[in-house]
């Protein structure tokens, strides 16, 4: 009768045992020395060799030659641990018997000397479903059982795990095996089987399998049935050539064609796809272009391996940094709403319309993902989204002729030449053309210098335009968190009256950060270059409605205004 690979090269003896031997060489020399624990605690994922490493070591105490620390696997008490003839091992499933009463039953049984092993060894797998009572009535005779007794736990949540379970257990964790090692442990059995089997293919299985060796095998086992195990047919084999439509979805994404990337969601939910599974897969896709974007050169043992790492490169080279965070932000923020719905799918449709133009998302990650491709844009890195093009470039050409230049001063745009234009008097009387002439914003206040170097001082007062001007220069040193609250002057209002100039801020978040030395260095350091000499910078509190401190010829141009002596 044909046996499943991973029932078949279980391992029968710790050298065996990949990956583990931090593990494997620490229970090897205590069985050589005698130095045994008398309970003991596996920790790990599943399928990196707890329940294995159990069973050889229960044959290990128990064999009569033992070779290294390893069982001989020819001893009566080897070859009856293996056939289930010898009765003194018990493997004991927590999850299905998580009462008390199986434990106390456990006790009952396990006062009595062994029959016919040296040791009495009690596996119990998953321990961490045992009920509280449960662990209550196992904890007494784990700390003191009699000397033919030995426990190992094995667990794959150790926060479930009482804590006076743990003090009492000699902890082993096991570890993830990397996808390298595993992909030749892969290839290893393959030749002894007879497979077929490509590097690449043992690769993108040990990625799938995520590192656990009873997954890679079960996996391998699955696809052996095609005659040479390619990339392509492991893909295929394992129902995941379907994720090419999650790809193209995530390109409609990127190109910002919401319609598009609806009508592929259809499709999908035709399929029979849940919404939950859906954004489930969405967020891994998102989490793998992340890992390549942070991390390009180790990404080949990080990444799941569900996608090409062809695909994975464009994603992460048409999106920014904060772009990725906030599609993470976005699907996660929709799978912890879409319990709450009747209907999944409108959640998930919301979730694809807010990655598809960011600007319907009002979080703060959402802004700094706008503002990071308009950085790129600007550096010539990247295009902007079709969604964002249009309101971007009028933004850009309003702002053009106010654009601040490398010396300091203001770029006016030329003037629009003068263009003849038809009369439409009545009377027939030729008028003279219109003239258009472009705005031209105040030039900044300029101080001159003395011979001497000295910094004048000046009765006149400097121009409405200079206090704009060094928030517009401050604004592109400040943190990315700040630069929308300068351009508000409900926020912020600054001030200048001669060598003195005011800094109001509104309590809170942004007092906080302009209390900064580093952060008010950089005001005054604008304020120089556009002043050309040294002010002091006064910060101050912005009462809400407040009209502040202003100079008193600026307050006398309202004349409702009443001063009470």
């Amino acid at each position: 009768m044909y046996q499943a690979l991973y029932r078949k090269w279980r391992p029968k003896v710790f050298d065996e045992v990949i990956g583990q031997e931090h593990i494997t060489d620490t229970l090897k020399n205590q069985v050589k020395n005698g130095h045994l624990s008398h309970a003991y605690i596996f920790i790990g994922t599943r399928g990196t060799g707890k329940t294995t490493c159990a069973r050889i070591l229960a044959k290990a105490v128990n064999c009569e030659n033992p070779v290294n620390g390893n069982p001989c696997n020819q001893c009566r008490y080897c070859r009856g641990i293996d056939d289930g003839s010898i009765l003194d091992i018990v493997e004991l499933d927590a999850a299905s018997n998580t009462g008390v009463d199986n434990v106390r039953a456990l006790k009952e049984e396990a006062v009595f000397s062994p029959a016919a092993a040296k040791k009495r060894v009690y596996i119990i797998d998953e321990v961490h479903m045992l009920s509280l009572a449960a662990f209550n009535a196992l904890l007494k005779i784990i700390e003191e059982p009699p000397p033919h007794l030995m426990f190992i736990l094995a667990t794959t949540e150790l926060q479930k795990v009482p804590a006076t379970i743990l003090s009492r257990c000699q902890r082993h964790s096991f570890r993830r095996i990397p996808t390298q090692r595993l992909a030749s442990y892969l290839l290893e059995i393959a030749a002894r089987e007879g497979i077929d089997l490509q590097e690449s293919a043992a690769l993108q299985i040990g990625r799938l399998a995520e590192g656990g060796v009873r997954d890679a095998l079960s996996i391998l086992d699955q696809c052996s049935a095609r005659n040479t195990v390619t990339v392509e047919s492991v893909l295929e084999t394992m129902g995941l050539a379907g994720n090419r439509s999650l790809v193209e979805l995530f390109r409609k994404i990127l190109d910002s064609d919401s319609g598009a990337a609806l009508s592929l969601f259809q499709e999908i939910w035709m399929d029979g796809k849940d919404p939950a599974g859906f954004l489930n897969e969405l967020n891994g896709l998102i989490r793998d272009i992340m890992i390549v974007r942070a991390a390009p050169a180790g990404a080949g043992d990080l990444i799941s391996g569900n996608y090409e790492r062809s695909v994975l490169d464009e994603f992460s080279k048409r999106m920014t940094r904060e772009e990725i965070l906030f599609c993470a932000d976005t699907v996660q923020s929709a799978l912890s709403r879409i319990r709450q719905l009747r209907s999944p799918r409108i959640a998930a449709e919301v979730c694809l319309v807010t990655l598809c133009d960011s600007r319907t998302a009002e979080s703060i990650i959402s802004l700094r993902s706008r503002l990071s491709r308009l950085e790129e844009a600007f550096r010539g890195n990247a295009a902007l989204p079709a969604s964002e093009a249009a309101s971007e470039s009028a933004e850009a050409s309003f702002s053009a002729a106010a654009r601040p230049s490398a010396a300091g001063r203001r770029e006016v745009a030329d003037p629009v030449p003068l263009q003849d234009f038809p009369s439409s008097s009545s009377a027939g009387a030729a008028e003279p053309p219109p003239t258009q002439t472009a705005s031209v914003p105040p030039a900044p206040f300029r101080a001159d210098r003395s011979a001497a170097g000295d910094m004048p001082f000046t009765d006149h007062p400097p121009s409405l335009g200079a206090e704009r001007e060094i928030l517009d220069r401050a604004r592109l040193r400040l943190p990315m968190e700040m630069r929308f609250a300068v351009d508000d002057p409900g926020k912020v209002r600054l001030t200048l009256n001669q060598r003195e100039l005011l800094l109001e801020v509104l309590p809170g978040f942004l007092l906080d950060r302009f209390r900064k030395p580093e952060i008010r260095a950089v005001v005054s350091e604008e304020a120089q270059a556009v002043l050309g000499y040294a002010v002091n910078l006064r910060l101050s509190e912005l009462l809400s409605g407040a009209l502040g401190s202003r100079d008193i010829n600026e307050l006398r141009q309202f004349q409702e205004v009443k001063f009470i002596s």
